[in-house]
């Protein structure tokens, strides 16, 4: 078994293939084991976010391709097209893959902070399943470990510039003014908690909350003297809003052009402008087509990011040494604990030549035999039985002409120098 990080993100797949890869949070432990089964998997964790859908496993030289064909079927997708927009990395470069998603390099926002909480909570998830052993189990471990070093050691993580920070820089792009516009969120995670944060910043005073939970929605609203809606309430509330902002978790579009077109004809055609931050999304595509609406999706927000994320550049650099740095470890560690193993077997295997030769012996002493002769005896059994299957092993390297296997047998028992023992 070795270790592999199969995905697809935001660098691979517009935001057209990646909701339909991404898995609903509350189907995602099903998932697990069904791909646990289906690819004959030791070990699995899913990530599934707006910017990409990863599967972390141990598993056997086949089990990118098993893992693709599972993930077509789940999502009804064809695996060769999957294959053309996919990434898999193996034992380091998974390693390395994994303690940048979590350090936020290889996030669409540099250095952003949500994406560690989210693999925490992968982590966590699978491990609640029993789908994390010691092997994925310490890579969680160690990633974790380097992603805090690198916000504690770096200043990647300063004055973060989040989807939700990016999406209120839009707005304010095109606003003159935000102080009079009126906000309707969708959802209530931390996203849109973030959002509503840079909105009040940027001066908006009416902030309503729409969500499926309204105790939820009431939590956040007051925070920022905001109201709060269920979703169905939102035909009602788009005619007042003038930014419509979305983030759930929602496997269907919340949000359809027809409502769209009927809160416009109530506003007199003053426009909306709309971000859809969610995968899959939750305003339909066909919105975009009406006049007087300005939708972006997150795809839409890289031109603000990268503006915004060039003074990061340096701290990136410094990141990508720690990780690399953190991967080389891990896979010494990984081949040490695999060098333990073998080490136990090996003293084992030669313990149990010893007992078998000393009971031998120890009989021999009982029936009278002299003791320099018994001793003499045990020597040699040992001896002879420590040295054969290497013995047979060397004379067929030998032959083969496989000298590197010669060579290792040298440098093991330190054969070839009569002084070095000396020295």
């Amino acid at each position: 078994m070795a270790l592999l990080a199969l995905g697809i993100n935001h660098k691979t797949a517009p935001v057209e293939v990646r909701e339909r890869v991404a898995f609903a949070p509350e189907l995602l432990s099903d998932a697990m084991l069904a791909a646990r089964d289906f690819a004959c998997l030791k070990e699995i964790a899913i990530l599934s976010t707006c910017n990409r859908t990863e599967l972390y496993c141990s598993a056997g030289i086949e089990g990118s391709r098993a893992l693709l064909e599972w993930l077509g079927e789940y999502h009804n997708l064809d695996s060769n097209e999957l294959q053309k927009c996919s990434y898999a990395f193996w034992d380091e470069e998974a390693a390395r893959h994994m303690m940048r998603v979590a350090s936020g390099l290889d996030s669409l926002v540099l250095g952003e902070p949500q994406i560690l909480g989210q693999l925490k909570s992968a982590y966590s998830l699978s491990q609640e399943h029993g789908h994390v052993g010691a092997e994925l189990g310490r890579l969680f471990q160690q990633t974790f470990s380097i992603a805090k070093q690198v916000r504690t050691d770096t200043a990647i993580g300063e004055n973060p510039v989040s989807v939700a920070y990016a999406a209120v820089s839009l707005a304010q792009h095109i606003f003159a003014n935000l102080n009079n516009s009126k906000a309707l969120l969708i959802g209530a995670g931390e996203t849109i908690e973030l959002v509503a944060r840079h909105l009040s910043q940027a001066g908006v005073k009416n902030i309503t909350v729409a969500n499926r939970t309204l105790s939820r929605a009431l939590s956040l609203a007051e925070e920022f003297e905001g109201q709060a809606i269920l979703l169905g309430d939102i035909p009602d509330a788009l005619a007042e809003a003038d930014i419509v902002i979305s983030s759930t978790a929602s496997q269907l579009p919340i949000l359809g052009k027809g409502a769209v077109e009927a809160a416009l004809k109530r506003r007199k055609h003053r426009p909306i402008f709309m971000v859809d931050i969610a995968v899959p999304r939750d305003i339909e595509t066909q919105v975009s087509e009406l006049d007087d609406v300005y939708l972006y999706t997150v795809d839409d927000l890289k031109e603000v990011i990268e503006e915004n994320q060039r003074s990061r550049e340096n701290a990136a650099r410094q990141a990508e040494e720690i990780v690399e740095s953190g991967a080389h470890e891990f896979m010494s560690q990984l081949r040490s604990l695999e060098a333990v193993d073998l080490l136990t077997a090996f003293r084992g295997q030669a313990e149990a030549v010893r007992d078998q030769e000393l009971e031998k012996a120890l009989k021999q002493l009982a029936s009278g035999k002299p003791a320099d002769e018994v001793l003499q005896m045990l020597a040699r059994g040992l001896t002879n039985k420590l040295l054969h299957h290497p013995t047979i092993q060397m004379r067929k390297a030998s032959a083969e002409g496989r000298t590197d296997l010669l060579d290792l047998v040298q440098e093991l028992h330190q054969i070839g120098d009569p002084f070095k023992n000396e020295k």
